[in-house]
């Protein structure tokens, strides 16, 4: 199984940015690719982003043009760069890993918390 700890959160003001990191260890052979998700309070967890191993992205569609995953691959590490940000993307988030049929082989963190207020 793969190990994934996120970090990176913590308060922000409209307008402002942050970056998120995700450091994965165990299987990491196994992982094909890796993304980040979000969960808001009283809310679904909702996709964000992943990225393969050959590092094509792939964004949910509401995502578009603030955020930015990308990929260390010597660091084990993935982040994802979070501009312009909203009250309503205050959320926890989490960072995930997908073996190469699709599949999640990771169990979910605690995530980092974004809180994003004046």
């Amino acid at each position: 199984q793969v190990q994934l700890v996120e970090s990176g959160g913590g308060l922000v003001q409209p307008g402002g940015s942050l970056r998120l990191s995700c450091l994965a260890s165990g299987s990491i052979f196994s992982v094909n690719a890796m993304g980040w998700y979000r969960q808001a309070p009283g809310k679904e967890r909702e996709l964000i982003a992943i990225i393969t191993n050959d590092g094509s992205t792939n964004y949910a569609a509401s995502m578009k043009g603030r955020f930015t995953i990308s990929r260390d691959d010597a660091k084990n590490t993935v982040y994802l760069q979070m501009n312009s940000l909203k009250p309503e993307d205050t959320a926890v988030y989490y960072c995930t890993a997908r073996n190469r049929f699709g599949a999640r082989i990771n169990e979910w963190g605690q995530g980092t918390q974004v809180t994003v207020s004046s």
